[in-house]
C-alpha cells in the first residue's frame, strides 16, 4: 500500500509534462529573440574592429606627419649648409678645397632631392589614407546606425520578455525538484536530443506527437492507464495519453496568463 510520501506515476507524468510546458514556453520566448542577440555581438565587433581601424589610420597620419616634418627639417639643415659651404669657397687657398667645398654642396643638394622626393611618397601615403579613413567612417557611422536599430529591437523585445522569462526559469527549476533527479536527468538527455526539445508529448490520434509512427492500441492503453512511465521506441520521447495532457495544458495555460 502507497504511503502519503510516494509519488505515483500519473503524477510524475503530470510534474514531467509541467516541466516540458514551461520549458517550451521558455523557447518560445528565446525563439522570438531568434538570432538577434548573436546578430547584435557581431555588429558590436564589426563596429569595435571599424573604429581600432580608424584609429590605427590616425595614428598612421600622425607618424607619417612626424616623417614630412623631419624631411622638411633636413631640407632646412641642407639649405644652411649649402650656404655655409658656398661662403667657404669664397675663402678656400686651393682647387682642392674647392672642389671638396663643391662635392659637400652636391651631396646637400642629392639629400634635398632624395627628401623632397620621401615627402612627395609620404604625402601619397596620406592621401591615401584619407581615402580610407573617410571609407572607413561611412562604413562606420552606417554599421552604427544600424546596430543601434538592431540593438533597440533587442531591448524591445527583452523588456517585453525578460520578466516572463527569468520567472519561468524559476517554475522550471521549482518544478524539476519536484521530480526524481533520475527522471530529470532522462527529460533532459531526451530533450537535447529531440526536435524542438520536446522530451514529453501526447499521444495524437493514435502517434506520439510530431511523429508519423502509429502506436499500437496495446500500448495506447498502457499509457492511458498512466500506471509506468512509457517512451515512444522511436524518438525516445516520453508519452502521455490526451486527457492528462489536455488538463495539464489548460493548468499551465492560467498559470502562463498570470505571469504575462
Amino acid at each position: 500500500m502507497a504511503t502519503k510520501t510516494e509519488v505515483t506515476v500519473e503524477e510524475k507524468l503530470r510534474a514531467l509534462y509541467d516541466l516540458q510546458l514551461i520549458d517550451s514556453r521558455i523557447d518560445e520566448i528565446r525563439n522570438v529573440r531568434g538570432e538577434l542577440p548573436l546578430e547584435v555581438e557581431d555588429l558590436e565587433d564589426e563596429v569595435a574592429g571599424m573604429n581600432t581601424r580608424l584609429e590605427k589610420l590616425n595614428t598612421d597620419l600622425e607618424v607619417i606627419e612626424d616623417l614630412i616634418k623631419e624631411k622638411k627639417n633636413s631640407i632646412e639643415e641642407a639649405n644652411a649648409l649649402m650656404k655655409k659651404y658656398a661662403a667657404q669657397q669664397d675663402h678656400v687657398r686651393n682647387n682642392r678645397e674647392y672642389n671638396s667645398l663643391s662635392k659637400e654642396i652636391e651631396y646637400q643638394e642629392l639629400e634635398i632631392q632624395l627628401a623632397e622626393k620621401n615627402i612627395k611618397e609620404y604625402r601619397a601615403q596620406i592621401e591615401q589614407k584619407n581615402q580610407v579613413i573617410e571609407e572607413t567612417k561611412a562604413r562606420f557611422n552606417e554599421r552604427s546606425e544600424h546596430l543601434k536599430h538592431k540593438q533597440d529591437e533587442l531591448d524591445e523585445i527583452l523588456k517585453e520578455t525578460e520578466k516572463e522569462e527569468q520567472t519561468l526559469i524559476k517554475e522550471s527549476e521549482k518544478f524539476e525538484a519536484t521530480i526524481e533527479p533520475r527522471l530529470v536527468k532522462a527529460y533532459k538527455r531526451i530533450r537535447t536530443n529531440v526536435k524542438n526539445g520536446l522530451a514529453v508529448v501526447a499521444v495524437e490520434r493514435g502517434a506520439s506527437g510530431g511523429s508519423f509512427f502509429t502506436i499500437p492500441p496495446q500500448v495506447q492503453m498502457e499509457i492511458a492507464g498512466r500506471k509506468k512511465i512509457i517512451t515512444d521506441e522511436h524518438s525516445g520521447r516520453i508519452l502521455v495519453d490526451p486527457d492528462l495532457a489536455k488538463e495539464e495544458r489548460e493548468k499551465m495555460d492560467e498559470l502562463f496568463g498570470k505571469l504575462k
